[in-house]
């Protein structure tokens, strides 16, 4: 059992539910990337989505395409992002998953990629421009590592792929909330409840739910049908206009979305 396993299954024990923030590697400086992760844990997370910065994001909205831009502008790479991660893996249990471009994981190869991400720390990934029928070597590169790999449920995709999109996925499957690119709401949409439920019918894999989720309301209407809320625009934002302090304001954001979990707010 991985350990994001070990996280879903001990959240659907106590019935509680994850609360997973996104940043992305390397804005703000590398350097900070270790406390940012410490203060997202002190604040109540179970899984941390780590961005790899890539040129032109897949799904991104302009907030997390600016963060890119950032990191990349600073120099950021791959390898500093893992060396980053491997300064904070032996001091959290949180879940760390890479979400990365496959084009990056291609040209640096698949089996040194998952290999060095391995050995940094991460417990597995996102590629969410890898289709699933070209993702058999993914899965087993990734399984065969021991790490989890996630795919993606668009709104739009029938029930039946979406069953076998679920299938392929280890860890937890993401659901995409809403149609377009990744960005703050003010509103979730209505027909999601009803998505997820037909969805529970037809796999038992733990869904977590992405894009438009960025208040202690969004995320408690989030949870009250899927296992995870995923906060990444309004998180990465929140990290950028900050004033003080980043390992802190990740702190204090997270406590006040984890505020719409129920019981306990993490479980490692």
């Amino acid at each position: 059992m991985t350990r994001i396993d070990r996280i879903f299954q001990g959240h659907r024990d106590q019935g509680t539910k994850a609360l997973m923030p996104f940043i992305t590697a390397g804005d703000g400086g590398i350097a900070q990337l270790p406390d940012i992760v410490a203060g997202l844990d002190r604040g109540g997370a179970s899984i941390c989505e780590i961005g790899i910065p890539f040129s032109d994001p897949i799904a991104d909205g302009p907030v997390i395409q600016a963060s890119m831009t950032r990191a990349l502008d600073a120099g950021t790479t791959v390898g500093q992002a893992f060396e980053a991660v491997s300064r904070v893996r032996s001091s959290t249990d949180m879940g760390l998953v890479a979400m990365v471009s496959y084009s990056i994981v291609y040209r640096i190869g698949l089996k040194r990629f998952v290999a060095d991400a391995a050995r940094a720390g991460f417990d597995g990934f996102i590629f969410p421009d890898l289709p699933l029928a070209e993702s058999q070597a993914a899965r087993g590169a990734t399984a065969e590592a021991g790490l989890i790999l996630s795919m993606l449920i668009a709104p739009t995709t029938p029930i039946e792929r979406a069953q076998q999109i679920a299938a392929a996925s280890t860890g937890f499957a993401y659901v995409v909330s809403r149609r377009g690119i990744t960005g703050e709401s003010s509103s979730l949409p209505p027909d999601l409840p009803d998505r997820l439920t037909k969805l529970r019918e037809v796999t038992d894999a733990p869904m977590a739910v992405g894009f438009g989720i960025s208040t202690t309301e969004q995320v408690r209407d989030v949870v009250s049908v899927a296992d995870a809320a995923i906060v990444g625009s309004a998180m990465v934002r929140r990290l950028h206009d900050r004033s003080g302090d980043p390992a802190a304001e990740a702190e204090q954001f997270t406590r006040e979305l984890a505020a719409g979990l129920s019981g306990p707010t993490r479980v490692g």
